[in-house]
């Protein structure tokens, strides 16, 4: 089998997430469709991760397999932007080695959040807006207190099925952009729900409720119920995956 990656991105606003379920429309249902379409077969795929309801991937990377080799990659591209709709659109499909994938693989991803106190009547689907005013300097000071752990059950949504909640953080921090504060973190791999409950709980801190302290013993609790609440799906992006060079490398192939 070839295995390939695609690498797209989407608006999520009028998505039930990424991953495939018995009630409303999906990106990768949208995904699987369209190659079903152009490869007259049923082609699953496997994505880097699993965005909730209304949440949006500036970068998305998910993987298929096809028994040829696909000789032009971009027309297929193309191909699939004529059928997708107008809120997904595929950037490029790239071959990988055979064991490649594209959830387990991923070195990195990288969400941001986005608020702001001013009203915009063009953003306002895509930043979360909210009053009064918030201190980012503390803020910040929070998210250092991020890197002294590796265990987030606090900001993991309940009763999941994941083997560990251990995650380890490597970037978080608050950057104002005109009129919108964007919060960046990357880790090697996220909880469900994990990105918007700790700017939930960061909004705490911003507001003068939570100390810096305080802050640090929400994570030490390992309780969700100890967290702020989570901010809405809107707002959050997912902008990159990282992935090892070597499962680009195709001479073994």
């Amino acid at each position: 089998m070839n295995r390939y990656f695609i690498y797209l991105g989407y608006n999520g606003k009028n998505f039930s997430g990424w991953q495939v379920q018995p009630n409303g429309v999906t990106v990768q249902q949208c995904l699987e469709e369209a190659l079903a379409t152009l490869l007259r077969q049923p082609v699953p795929v496997v994505g880097a991760g699993r965005t909730d309801a209304g949440v949006h991937a500036r970068l998305m990377v998910a993987h298929f397999d096809w028994g040829e080799p696909v000789a032009d990659l971009p027309f297929l591209a193309e191909k699939l932007n004529r059928l997708l709709p107008k809120d997904i659109a595929v950037y490029r499909i790239v071959p990988v080695r055979s064991e490649a994938h594209a959830r387990f693989d991923a070195t990195s991803r990288t969400y941001k959040y986005y608020i702001t106190t001013r009203k915009d009547p063009f953003n306002y689907d895509q930043v979360y807006r909210m009053s009064g005013q918030l201190d980012f300097e503390a803020m910040n000071e929070a998210c250092k207190v991020l890197f002294d752990y590796i265990d987030f059950t606090s900001f993991s949504k309940l009763h999941t099925d994941v083997k560990t909640n251990n995650c380890r953080i490597y970037k978080a921090g608050w950057e104002q952009e005109g009129d919108v504060w964007v919060f960046t973190v990357q880790a090697d791999r996220f909880l469900r729900n994990m990105v918007r409950a700790i700017v939930g709980t960061l909004l705490e801190v911003g507001r003068g409720k939570l100390t810096i302290e305080g802050f640090r013993k929400v994570i030490e609790a390992k309780d969700r119920c100890k967290a702020g609440t989570s901010v809405p799906g809107h707002a959050l992006f997912l902008v990159d995956v990282t992935y090892p060079e070597e499962i680009f490398d195709l001479v073994d192939n």
